[in-house]
Order: C-alpha cells, then structure tokens, then sequence
C-alpha cells in the first residue's frame, strides 16, 4: 500500500510541478512586472515567522514597496487547499519583484523566473549545524539524489544570505549550487538584528515575566530542542528529567522550555514542577526566551548560534546523537563544533550546570561567534535591502 501510495505521490507532483504550476506562473507572467511588489513567501506558518520579520516590517512601512506575506499552509491545510494556494501564489509572484524566501521551495524553483524578478534565500537558521538539502541525499531523512534534482528545492535563487564565511561550503552542498557559489554572500542574517537593538532587548524580559511571573525573582535556565523525526510528525524530545532539574535548582532558576514549532504534541511536565518548569512554546518567542536565558541547554538547533552572540554558557544534550547522525547527520564533527560541553545523562549535566560560573570557557564561546556569526552585528537588513532593492 505505501509503494501505491508513494507512485501516486511521485505522479500528482510530476504534473503539478511540471505541468500546472508553471503554466499558472507563465500565464499571469503576461502582465509586466510591478516595481513596487514584494512578496514573501512562507510554506507552512500561518503567522509571519521571525525570519522575515525584521525585514518584512521595514520594507512595509517604506512608501516605495507593496509588501505581501503568502503562507501555502505546507502540513497545516488540505493536500487540495494546499496545492491550489501554490497556484495562487505564483500567480503573485509571476508580477513581483522581489521574493523573499525562508526555506526550501521546490513551488519557486519549477517555473521558468522571469529575469525581471529576483529571488532572495534568506533560510531560516544561522550557521551550518544539522544537514538538509542534498546534504542528506540518500540519508533516512533525506530523499534520493536523483528525487531531489527531478524537483529542485533551490533553483531560481538570486541571492543566499549567510551567518559568515565560514559556513558558504555548507550552503552551496545543501543547495547545489556548485557552479552558482558566488550568489552565497555573508551579509548576516535579517533575524539576529533585533539582538543588537537595545529597545527589544530591555523589552524582552518584561514579556518573558508576563508570561512567567515566576521568572522576574530568579534566573532563566532554557531548554530548546531541535525536534525528532519527519516535519509532517516532528516529535518533541522526552528525555529531560525534569523532576531531577527541579530539585537541584528551583530556588534560583526558572526553568523555560521552547520546543520546536513543528512539534504540536509536547511532553507535558512532571506533577510538582509546575511551579519550576514551563512550556513556553506558544507564550514566548525564541527570540526573547534566548535573550533572558542566563544558560541555555539545547541539542542539535541551529539557535545555539544566535545564542553566542550573547557569550553565555550553553551546554549540549545529546543523548541520542548517535542515532540523529545516522538519521540527517552533521556538517561538522559534533564535539569539536559544540562550543560547550556535551552530555547524554542527565546527572553529569546537573552537576556540571551546578558549578556553571566557575567551569565555563567564555573564550570557546567568542571563538565560535567569530567563527560563525561574524556577519551578524545588527546591520545584515540594511544589507540585504542595499543589495537586493
């Protein structure tokens, strides 16, 4: 039954991405090219996620541009809804200057783009932690190399903005753009400037205790996993004790958990650590809760490279890192990339974080902020816009 399943797959995306999709662009591409539009498209969250968000809001409130936000519902809607809202979209986009993308998109890539039109892969991460793309041909969580060169993810690209120098070899494997490796430019990445803007910083804790009251008397402790498994059934990790946290640091830390937004069904926490522990995943954003984290416990998330920026401790939970390696791999070796210790028990990490001031290397940390993120100083918006419009 899943071969069927997978043949008929294979065949409605043969003729929706070969066939009806590019007839849809190239018939509303008849109509000139408006020098005003600029569209932002996003695959599957419904709100404006925090990748477009600093540079969507600048170019809508600028007078010159017509700024639209398309979301295709990829996961959240009807297979049928889903596919129709492609059409609609580059329907849009066959009139748009610019297109601003966050993520693979085999819907841009099967179209022959008008040369008028330029398309920006802003991604949605920073650095280059956890493979994607090409990078996991042949991997479980990838698909085969010859699926992913008969629909392209990354074709029609004008431009990718990356962290820094350092992670340009990653993007032009994951992107197959071997013979195109000059459109990767290290111009930063839009998200990170509200990190450097003093206003969202002195701001972001006020939010956090509105949603945690508790959180205005004590330190912040986040955890923020990556998810497990498929995008269309991401699983959030259960492996936390969090009972054992509870009892070695509820008199001075909060403990603040943001799983990943793929995740919708989320390990719930423990009886008698309501009062130490909280789901912050629909109340904070990621980008206020790494703010206020005094430490921050992650895994396999690109996050921890936005979080340097901040040059705190950070320590790594990979109690199935060999497994998740096997599954999507890494483009770096995992220890050596880590800029903080790395455990797969839970004691060793709570004893470890109980003398966190006195056993953490702020040098290992700087070392891979410049390394990663040299190009995030809280100007890459202005360069992307000076570059792109």
């Amino acid at each position: 039954m899943s071969k069927a399943k997978d043949a008929v797959k294979g065949l409605v995306k043969d003729a929706t991405l070969g066939f009806a999709f590019p007839r849809s662009y190239a018939h509303a591409a008849k109509d000139p090219v408006d020098p005003r539009k600029v569209v932002f498209l996003e695959s599957k969250q419904q709100e404006v996620p925090d990748s477009f968000r600093v540079l969507l809001d600048r170019l809508d409130a600028d007078p010159r541009f017509e700024v639209y936000y398309i979301s295709l519902g990829q996961h959240r809607v009807s297979r049928a809804r889903y596919l129709a809202n492609c059409a609609n979209a580059l329907r849009q986009i066959a009139t748009a200057r610019c297109v601003f993308l966050n993520d693979a998109s085999d819907v841009v890539s099967c179209v022959a783009l008008r040369p008028e039109t330029r398309v920006v892969q802003l991604w949605h991460a920073c650095g280059a932690f956890k493979k994607w793309g090409m990078s996991t041909a042949d991997l479980e969580f990838g698909g085969s190399r010859e699926q992913i060169l008969r629909h392209p993810f990354y074709g029609n690209l004008s431009l990718v903005t990356v962290s820094s120098p350092e992670v340009i070899w990653a993007y032009t494997e994951a992107m197959v753009l071997e013979d195109r490796r000059d459109i990767i430019r290290p111009l930063g990445v839009s998200r990170t400037d509200v990190f450097f803007d003093e206003s969202f910083l002195s701001c972001a804790r006020a939010r956090v205790c509105e949603a945690v009251p508790q959180a205005r008397s004590k330190k912040v402790m986040l955890y923020a996993p990556t998810f497990r498994g498929r995008v269309s059934k991401a699983l959030g990790p259960d492996q936390l004790d969090i009972e054992a946290f509870c009892t070695a640091f509820n008199d001075e830390y909060v403990l603040l958990i943001k799983h990943h937004p793929f995740v919708k069904e989320r390990p719930a926490i423990p009886a008698g650590c309501e009062s130490f522990a909280f789901d912050i995943s629909d109340a904070v954003s990621i980008e206020d809760a790494l703010i206020v984290a005094d430490v921050c416990i992650s895994d396999y998330s690109s996050l921890v490279f936005e979080y340097s920026l901040f040059e705190r401790p950070m320590v790594f939970f990979a109690y199935d890192k060999e497994e998740y390696d096997d599954w999507r791999g890494f483009y770096y070796e995992y220890e050596d990339l880590t800029p903080g210790p790395v455990f797969c028990e839970n004691e060793p990490m709570i004893e470890y974080l109980q003398h966190v001031e006195q056993r953490f290397d702020k040098t290992r940390v700087a070392q891979f902020r410049q390394r990663f993120m040299s190009a995030c100083d809280g100007h890459a918006t202005d360069r992307i816009i000076k570059e792109v419009l």
